[in-house]
């Protein structure tokens, strides 16, 4: 005789109850899913962005911290410079024997080329919808004379001092405020101040798991002029 065994099931009542459960985990678990993936959309996009204004305002700061080389001034062309833009030059190939002597001798006498990055202007675009930080490099060999140095500035402002400054500059703000001293003339500064503000677009949908809201980023540099020790311009 071989012994009955007990072959009972689930019972319907316990697999819904299973079943409810697993929906359950499996909605957490997705909602946790998208929002990881946004958070991560939302840190490359901030990457991405900051990276690019950053190695835009190294370039600027560079260049107008040269503003003045082989020059008696301080290289700023005031009636091309504002709170917005800024013109700068410099006689970059002075002492340089590979060019020709119209070419060391002033700027933009040389041949095509041959003065290249000695005149150069700096400001926000805003054709066609556009927020790019552009230079504008009036003696390049390259008839497109404009490089576009990043993208979503919402906001570039300059400030022009004839000493140190010291401001305050809150991350979410699009400029400096409160400067120690009073601002002058770019034809007397001696130091500028580059305010650059980035656009972080939002990511998701408000209300949703994961979503990213829209900001902006101020990134600041402080630029001393070459020629900031001189007496008289």
């Amino acid at each position: 005789m071989s012994a009955t065994k007990n072959q009972n099931g689930f019972s319907l009542l316990e697999l819904i109850i299973a079943m409810v459960i697993t929906l359950v985990v499996m909605g957490a678990a997705t909602s946790l899913i998208a929002s990881a993936f946004r958070v991560r959309s939302r840190e490359n996009q901030k990457s991405d962005a900051l990276a690019d204004v950053q190695r835009g305002l190294n370039i600027m700061s560079r260049e107008i911290a040269n503003a003045g080389f082989n020059l008696n001034g301080n290289g700023i062309v005031a009636a091309d410079s504002n709170l917005t833009a800024i013109r700068v030059r410099s006689n970059l190939n002075k002492f340089d024997t590979s060019v020709s002597l119209n070419a060391r001798n002033g700027i933009g006498l040389g041949a095509a080329g041959e003065d290249a990055g000695e005149d150069v202007k700096y400001f926000r675009n805003l054709a066609a919808g556009t927020e790019y930080l552009a230079r504008y490099d009036e003696y390049t060999a390259n008839a497109n004379k404009g490089t576009v140095l990043a993208n979503r500035i919402d906001a570039l402002h300059l400030h022009y001092f004839d000493q140190r400054v010291t401001y305050t500059a809150a991350q979410e703000a699009t400029d400096i405020s409160s400067p120690s001293v009073a601002e002058v003339n770019p034809a007397a500064a001696k130091y500028i101040v580059i305010a650059l503000s980035v656009t972080l677009d939002e990511v998701g949908t408000r209300g949703s798991p994961g979503y990213q809201p829209g900001r902006h980023v101020l990134l600041v540099s402080d630029v001393t002029l070459r020629n900031s020790g001189l007496s008289t311009y």
